[in-house]
């Protein structure tokens, strides 16, 4: 085994990896959050005093 064997394991590995992650990301299981996340920018901001601060 050499060095370009090596390397087009990886290559395999990574193309595998790169795929499920992009299954991942487009699943139907994923569309509730994802319409979440892109009404964000839309919701009105909560004004914070001093005894209301959120934690970090």
């Amino acid at each position: 085994m050499d060095i370009n064997d090596f390397r087009g394991i990886l290559t395999a590995i990574i193309f595998i990896a790169f795929i499920g992650i992009w299954v991942f990301a487009w699943s139907s299981r994923r569309k509730a959050d994802y319409d979440a996340q892109a009404a964000l920018p839309l919701e009105e901001d909560k004004i914070l005093t001093n005894n209301e601060q959120e934690s970090i």
